[in-house]
């Protein structure tokens, strides 16, 4: 294992880094909508994981990017890290990725290039395991260490799957527990405990494929990634752009349990305050412990998935095929004022 703590070089971590959903409206409001084009089925409308290019043949082409400052101190697992966080946003589409290019900012007055190296070396590992070509990239003296992909994949147009087609009745269903950004705060912290090290890592590295088998799914009516703006932000998003509400059962949320004493240490990361404030009126008031795990931003996160009732056992066993018991933990209703979450239990 390294001795480099790559943390101590960055002023964020992981997908905690992303700039503010209130902030980036600001932005891309000014910078305007994608440029028309007949051939682009999915462009910056929308808040989706990725654009879409119709080729022509009954398939399109999903282009995405994401990178980030390191979320671990590792260099080899924060390459590994940012890959599978990269790749899952061509899963949550339901697309297969197929190439990868790689983004790196290096401070390279600070850092060894041979660090720099691991990180890479990491991110190939994962591109081999899922069958994408890692292909080159482009890299950067930088103040800080940033590291990510910009992704390519394809899909079959028919079934390819947005945030703005969540039905009235549907269930919802994560693929991945939250909590990764309290467990990597206690650990910046010196809070974590001996046994729980390594935790969030693996559910960081957990691959989102299951994404593919999920698109076939008729039934499955919208489907996103869970990643910085917390599972609140982007159940918000499937809620604005379905014209639906959203209400949570709390106790059946899908959670990482040992990270709730961290939370009630104060482990409680910058970015779910930022998350908490984006959101506004569009999140009700409720206790601490409610929009602390509902905003907390997550890195590599789960699947959300809105799906028809009639289709929740295919979902279950394409759950069990992939080693996940996958329980509904809300439900999709038709909206009423401001809110677009509702939370109980």
């Amino acid at each position: 294992m390294s001795s480099i703590r790559l943390t101590q070089y960055s002023h964020g971590a992981g997908c905690g880094c992303k700039i503010a959903p209130d902030v980036l409206d600001g932005i891309l409001a000014k910078a305007g909508p994608s440029a028309g084009h007949k051939q682009l089925v999915v462009g910056n409308q929308g808040r989706e994981d990725a654009a879409v290019f119709d080729l022509g043949d009954g398939r399109g082409m999903i282009s995405t990017t994401d990178f980030f400052m390191p979320i671990v101190d590792d260099p080899f697992d924060f390459g590994r890290i940012a890959a599978t966080n990269a790749i899952s946003d061509i899963y949550a589409m339901g697309g297969t990725p197929v190439m990868a290019l790689s983004i790196l900012g290096w401070p390279v007055d600070k850092l060894s290039p041979d660090v720099a190296g691991d990180v890479i070396a990491g991110a190939q590992g994962v591109c081999r395991e899922l069958g994408v070509a890692l292909a080159g990239g482009h890299s950067i003296d930088a103040p800080e260490p940033i590291f990510g992909l910009a992704v390519n994949g394809l899909i079959q147009l028919d079934q390819l799957k947005l945030n703005s087609g969540a039905k009235p009745g549907d269930l919802l269903f994560l693929t991945k527990p939250l909590g990764v950004g309290l467990l990597t705060t206690a650990e910046k912290r010196g809070l974590l405990e001996a046994g729980h090290h390594g935790l969030a890592r693996e559910t960081m590295l957990m691959s989102n494929r299951i994404g593919v088998e999920l698109a076939k799914v008729k039934g499955l009516n919208a489907m996103t990634d869970v990643t910085g703006f917390g599972l609140a932000g982007h159940l918000s998003e499937i809620c604005s752009a379905s014209h639906l509400k959203a209400e949570v059962n709390f106790r059946r949320l899908p959670r990482l349990s040992e990270a709730e004493a961290y939370r009630r240490q104060g482990a409680v990361p910058g970015g779910t305050v930022r998350n908490r404030d984006a959101l506004g009126a569009q999140l009700p008031a409720m206790d601490d412990a409610h929009w602390q795990w509902l905003c907390d931003p997550q890195t590599s996160g789960g699947l959300l998935l809105s799906v028809d009732p009639a289709w929740e056992d295919d979902i279950q066993r394409i759950g069990r095929e992939h080693g996940l018991a996958l329980a509904p933990f809300g439900t999709m209703k038709p909206r009423q004022g401001d809110a677009l979450i509702e939370v109980i239990g």
